[in-house]
C-alpha cells in the first residue's frame, strides 16, 4: 500500500520588514495629486456624488424635523405641556446640530448643501405633520424619528466601509436619533387615557 500523498501548505511569503501599508514615498505622491479635491483622495471608495444626494436629503429631513419640533415647543400647551415642551427645544437644538453636521460633510465632499426652502418638505423622508394636541405632538415626532431611523441605517448600510467619515457621522445621528425615539415612546406610554 502506498501512502497518501501528504497535503503541503504553500510556503509563506515573508514578509519581514516590509508593512502592510503603502510605503510613505507613495503616499506623499499621491497627496500631490488631484489637491483641488481636498481631503478626498484617491482611496475615497464611495460614488460621491449619491453620497452627496443622500446626506442632501438626510439634511432636508433634519430641517423639517427643526422646524416641526419649533413649532411643537410653541404651540405646546395643557397640563403636562411645560416638560413635554423641554423635550420639543432639546430636539429642535439636536436637530438642527445634525443637519450643521450633515452641511459640513456635503461641502467637504466638494457639494453643496440644498437648503432650498421650497423644495424642503419634498426632499425630506419625514413629513411635517403638526400634531392637534399634545398627544398627537408626541405621536407624530415619533414618528418622523422612527423614519429617520430607518433612513440613516439604510445610508450607513448603503455607504459601508467606502467612506467611513461619513458612515461615522451617521451612525452618530442615528444613536441619538434612536434616543429621541425612545423618549417619545416613553412619553406615550406613561400618557393619562392612553
Amino acid at each position: 500500500m502506498s501512502k497518501p500523498a501528504s497535503k503541503s501548505k504553500p510556503p509563506k511569503a515573508s514578509t519581514a520588514g516590509k508593512s502592510p501599508l503603502t510605503a510613505t514615498a507613495t503616499l506623499r505622491a499621491n497627496a500631490r495629486k488631484n489637491i483641488e479635491d481636498g481631503a478626498i483622495t484617491s482611496t475615497y471608495g464611495a460614488d460621491k456624488e449619491v453620497v452627496i444626494r443622500l446626506l442632501n436629503e438626510a439634511l432636508a429631513t433634519e430641517w423639517v424635523c427643526v422646524l416641526r419640533y419649533y413649532r411643537h415647543y410653541f404651540m405646546a400647551s395643557g397640563m403636562l405641556a411645560d416638560s413635554i415642551k423641554a423635550e420639543f427645544l432639546e430636539h429642535a437644538q439636536q436637530e438642527h446640530e445634525h443637519a450643521n453636521k450633515l452641511a459640513e460633510r456635503i461641502v467637504q465632499l466638494g457639494g453643496e448643501p440644498d437648503l432650498d426652502p421650497d423644495t424642503l418638505t419634498k426632499r425630506a423622508h419625514a413629513e411635517y405633520k403638526v400634531g392637534h394636541d399634545l398627544r398627537d405632538m408626541v405621536k407624530e415626532d415619533l414618528i418622523a424619528e422612527r423614519i429617520a431611523i430607518d433612513s440613516y441605517r439604510e445610508m450607513i448600510n448603503y455607504i459601508g466601509d467606502r467612506d467611513t467619515t461619513t458612515k461615522r457621522i451617521l451612525e452618530s445621528i442615528l444613536a441619538q436619533e434612536e434616543e429621541h425615539a425612545d423618549e417619545f415612546s416613553d412619553l406615550l406610554d406613561g400618557w393619562i387615557g392612553n
